[in-house]
């Protein structure tokens, strides 16, 4: 478990290097090392058998090393930095009906165990606080059973993941979050909750959406699980900038049982709202008056580019920590945290890893 007592920000995934002037070769062989590797269903079933299972194997374990790498680039940042969502791509094709058999042999999966237990260690070791995030085709309450099983398939195979590193054992050691998703809404998340591993019903959190279930539909599982809020999808949904002391957060905060939670934030991309003043909040309706389209909006900037924006997400930093989901990453993270020390009167370098 992470110190609670830590106001942290982090970053999802990828790490991006400091100096993005460089060429782009340079820099995706720099960045590579802190990323995961894949390939394609197609790829795998184009090669014989023998050629498909050696580049599983070798994307397995490139990835444990990237995994380790980017913790441990994560682990030498300030304490209030150190944050970082893993990716869902670490084991390819783990779930599918063609190759996960791969990922079942006893002398595979016990390589991979003590890979992982590393890897864990050195997150707690280094107060690296860690979560995944399983992707869009995991609909756990959908109404139909066929997609139900697959998608407790997948989050099972994060559980895997995150049982390895030794997590998951105790109430929100972990963050595994996902959306309500899926026509049975609130209910569906019911329904599937105690068919979940102990490490998958130990770390699952909810988390609002911008389209079907919003933050109505989260709080009516408070009970149930830990509620992640998207302060950018409740944006634009509602059009509301939610404030740190409505009731609702107090809801959200006793979800987590006594953890320290955690929100998730982003702004508009820079390049749709070009001419908007970064010091003024966009305003949602006047927007969509304006023509702005909502796919348009709810997309992700590159940057934490609008001070007015982050001026109220920092408001939350007091009881939350704070995930940034832009696509610059750890670039983007450090931008709010510069933001967050200066008005904190604070002066900790943040220490980039070339």
């Amino acid at each position: 478990m992470t110190d609670s007592t830590i106001k942290r920000i982090g970053f999802a995934c990828k790490y991006m290097h400091p100096d993005q002037t460089q060429k782009p070769k340079i820099l995706k062989e720099i960045q590579s090392q802190y990323t995961e590797r894949s390939t394609t269903i197609t790829w795998l079933n184009s090669k014989k058998r023998e050629v498909a299972e050696q580049r599983l194997y070798e994307i397995a374990f490139d990835n444990v090393a990237n995994l380790e790498r980017l913790i441990r680039y994560v682990g030498s940042l300030p304490k209030s930095l150190r944050m970082v969502r893993i990716g869902s791509n670490l084991l390819a094709a783990y779930t599918h009906s063609d190759w996960a058999y791969f990922y079942r042999q006893s002398d595979l999966r016990t390589r991979l165990e003590r890979a992982y237990s590393h890897v864990g260690n050195i997150a707690r070791e280094l107060d690296v606080r860690l979560s995944m995030h399983p992707g869009q085709f995991t609909v756990l309450a959908s109404d139909n059973p066929d997609v139900v099983e697959r998608s407790l398939e997948e989050f099972e195979y994060h559980a895997d993941i995150i049982r390895w590193m030794g997590y998951g054992k105790s109430w929100q050691d972990f963050k595994c979050n996902v959306h309500i998703s899926g026509r049975k809404g609130p209910a569906g998340i019911q329904d599937i909750l105690p068919r979940l591993s102990t490490e998958a019903r130990n770390t699952i959190t909810i988390e609002n959406d911008e389209n079907s279930w919003g933050l109505d539909a989260s709080l009516e599982l408070a009970k149930d699980v830990p509620l992640v809020l998207d302060i950018h999808h409740h944006w634009v949904k509602t059009g509301e900038y939610i404030k740190a002391n409505d009731k609702r957060i107090r809801s959200i905060i006793d979800s987590w049982r006594g953890i320290r939670p955690v929100i998730h934030y982003s702004i508009s991309r820079e390049d749709v709202l070009s001419t908007h003043e970064s010091t003024l909040q966009p305003d949602y309706q006047r927007l969509i008056a304006e023509g702005y389209k909502k796919a348009k909006l709810r997309a992700h900037s590159d940057y934490c580019w609008n001070t007015a924006c982050n001026d109220w997400a920092l408001t939350f930093w007091d009881d939350f920590d704070i995930m940034v989901e832009a696509k610059m990453k750890n670039l983007a993270s450090q931008q709010l945290y510069a933001q967050g020390m200066q008005y904190e009167n604070r002066n900790e370098p943040v220490t980039l890893c070339a």
